[in-house]
């Protein structure tokens, strides 16, 4: 089983919030609110866009690469264990 079949419901949950974020800026727009109040829209849905493709990229390494929690290897767990840390960090 996919690791985003398994964790579909998580992960759509996490879409539909960005969906609203996305109609909101549309809103917005509409509107013509002012152009600081549309970044900060803008700014959040990037936030919430970066936080979904860290869960998924971290849940692909676990699950397609090497999982710290199971390898044997402390080499590989602990370059995994890393290399989930920096994708963490660069997509915060």
């Amino acid at each position: 089983m996919s690791h985003t079949v398994k964790d579909k419901t998580k992960l759509l949950a996490r879409v539909r919030r960005i969906k609203g974020q996305a109609e909101a800026v549309e809103r917005a727009l509409e509107a013509e609110i002012g152009c600081t109040d549309v970044l900060m829209l803008v700014a959040s849905m990037r936030g919430a866009i970066n936080g979904l493709t860290a869960e998924l990229m971290e849940d692909h390494i676990r699950h397609h690469v090497v999982n710290p929690a199971t390898e044997t290897d402390p080499d590989r767990a602990r370059g995994a264990t890393e290399l989930i840390e920096v994708v963490r960090t660069y997509l915060k």
